[in-house]
């Protein structure tokens, strides 16, 4: 989804959390739809939104109104005026199509541990606008409650991607699966990997949240069944991501190498990482070396 609703793919200057829309996800379902897919897997995260998922299903056929029959309009803070939902133009494909929300969030769509207070202020959300947000979902989940027939409110990962897996559970009848181990069961990776001698992960930023089923920790709990060293390279290091080391992270390694912005690191993750993985493997080289005296 990030590739349709993601926050990096929005320009700062244009970044308006309360106006942002999953529209772009729904169409790209559609187009799966309409490709003839009979499972979609979505990963969602990285969202610039904090709609509920109602975007994308304005773009399946759902219709969001108002108390006086009118159209809603997109974004998180029109929901705080929704008065109904019509599913009767939804597209009838989603009833016989599978989908996987492939997410590794568990927060709930609202309240104090929702996408709104949790996430929103990493999308440029002021207190104000999280305290909007937060009751515009909370008005969402209450009608779509009464008109879907679905409590979705306090179920687990409803509030990943700004509340899109809410939309997917709701209106998708998607599936919620741990992420990262739904996409290495997909790609293989422990065939891959067994005979690996070293196992090379990353992740945008590291630390002890890491542990809670990311990334890094799931390829290293593959690696580890065959005893295979793992080294974890990463665009920003917290003080406390040396608590992997216990979740089967060997080393922990910045890409960075001198103090740069983080646009800066963005615009060049590609070289850097490619730098910093050469550093890594000379140091592992030295290593072997000296093993061998």
């Amino acid at each position: 989804m990030a590739a349709a609703s993601g926050i990096l793919i929005t320009p700062q200057e244009k970044r308006n959390v309360k106006k942002a829309s999953t529209f772009g996800t729904g169409q790209l379902i559609k187009a799966a739809l309409d490709s003839g897919a009979s499972c979609i897997i979505i990963g969602i995260g990285g969202s610039a939104t904090n709609d509920g998922g109602a975007g994308m299903a304005q773009a399946l056929g759902a219709q969001f109104y108002d108390s006086e029959g009118k159209i809603l309009p997109k974004g998180g803070e029109a929901l705080s005026k929704l008065h109904s939902i019509d599913l009767r133009n939804l597209d009838p494909r989603l009833n016989y199509t599978k989908i996987l929300i492939a997410s590794d969030v568990k927060n709930p769509l609202c309240g104090s541990h929702g996408c709104s207070v949790v996430y929103g202020p990493q999308k440029g959300a002021t207190a104000k606008d999280v305290e909007i947000l937060d009751k515009a979902l909370e008005n969402y989940a209450a009608i779509a409650r009464r008109d879907v027939g679905i409590d979705i409110r306090n179920v687990p990962g409803a509030g990943a991607a700004g509340g899109l897996g809410a939309g997917l559970m709701l209106f998708a009848n998607g599936k919620m699966e741990p992420g990262i181990e739904l996409i290495l069961n997909i790609i293989g990776f422990e065939n891959i990997a067994k005979d690996a001698d070293l196992v090379f992960t990353g992740e945008g930023f590291t630390d002890s949240q890491t542990a809670n089923g990311k990334a890094p920790v799931g390829v290293a709990a593959i690696a580890k069944k065959y005893k295979i060293p793992v080294i974890c390279l990463s665009g920003g290091i917290s003080s406390d991501a040396s608590a992997l080391y216990n979740h089967g992270i060997d080393a922990v390694s910045g890409t960075p190498c001198a103090p740069i912005s983080l646009n800066s690191c963005i615009e060049n993750a590609a070289t850097m990482l490619e730098d910093a993985a050469e550093r890594l493997i000379r140091l592992v080289l030295i290593g072997t070396k000296l093993n061998r005296k």
